[in-house]
């Protein structure tokens, strides 16, 4: 059995460093109650821009809108950054396997990320949002099939799907098909439909399914916050909703509405096996002489160099 924490906690909106500063303490607080792995929301360090549409209508960008992207691009972090260093030192000296989703900056593309780091501190993979929902499209930039990876944690094999990817079947069978046991779900997506959607892929890929989600206020934001969804402070524009999916579908863990908390809950590897007596999605239950799936995962980038020939 391994104790597992879900961070429902929300942004500084803006603010790496003090939302830096949660998260390490927030790891401290996991290792102390005996976790051994935590998963932190969608898109955490670096704020989720719930209700912001940026200036941007068909047709036209407003100069309000472009000083909305700088100040969200001055909020966002690079994965060789010191807040992401920070966050792997706290992995390390309280050796907690750390699943944290980022607003991921490079040059002057943002994509949204989710970053795993193991119990040694070391960065062992991230997963690019491969699509954005809606107008998460005009802030975010597409992920390629370079980043899907399943990695060894304590818990088991380990993947991440971020928010409406957990919609694409296609992709949920990449992630299956590599022998996914803990299956994380980081979201912004707190309505009362989500939980239903978890609970079909558990039992769908025999597999844990931990989502996680932030809460977090229109007062949380700044004053000058073009929210177009409310300008009450006490509006909740993310409410939480996070939980611990066992693979018989089961909700063992949450799912917590409108508070910031840590939820804990254990998972066994073994009944990972037990439930796969009658289905395993990728295995005897698959049909390939049916069906198959081609996976590109080779990395898509926009300058292509040939190779320079020898003197």
């Amino acid at each position: 059995m391994t104790t597992v924490a879900l961070a429902q906690l929300g942004s500084v909106a803006f603010d790496p460093q003090a939302t830096t500063q949660k998260a390490v303490d927030a790891i401290a607080g996991a290792s102390a109650s005996g976790a051994e792995l935590i998963i932190f929301p969608e898109a955490f360090l670096g704020t989720y821009p719930k209700g912001l549409t940026f200036g941007s209508p068909i047709g036209k960008r407003t100069e309000q809108g472009r000083d909305e992207y700088l100040r969200y691009w001055n909020g966002a972090v690079e994965l060789d950054g010191p807040e992401l260093a920070e966050i792997a030192g706290a992995a390390r000296d309280h050796c907690v396997f750390v699943v944290i989703g980022v607003v991921e900056r490079v040059n002057r593309t943002l994509y949204c990320t989710a970053v795993m780091i193991d119990g040694q501190g070391h960065r062992v993979g991230h997963h690019r949002k491969v699509m954005p929902t809606g107008a998460e499209r005009l802030v975010w930039g597409f992920g390629d099939g370079s980043t899907l990876p399943v990695v060894p944690s304590p818990a088991g094999a380990l993947g991440t799907v971020i928010c409406w990817e957990n919609y694409m079947p296609l992709l949920r069978s990449a992630m299956y098909s590599q022998g996914i046991e803990i299956y994380c779900a980081p979201t912004a997506d707190d309505r009362d439909s989500w939980i239903p959607s978890m609970r079909h892929i558990a039992l769908e890929g025999r597999c844990y399914v931990i989502t996680t989600c932030q809460v977090m206020y229109r007062s949380d934001y700044p004053d000058d916050y073009d929210c177009v969804i409310s300008t009450d402070p006490g509006e909740p524009l993310m409410r939480g909703g996070s939980a611990v999916i066992s693979p018989t579908g089961e909700v063992i863990a949450g799912p917590v509405f409108d508070e910031e908390c840590v939820i804990y809950a254990e998972v066994d590897r073994e009944e990972i096996i037990r439930q796969s007596l009658d289905f395993d999605v990728s295995g005897h239950y698959g049909r390939p002489d049916i069906f198959s799936l081609h996976l590109d995962d080779s990395p898509k980038n926009p300058l292509v160099t040939a190779p320079k020939e020898a003197d």
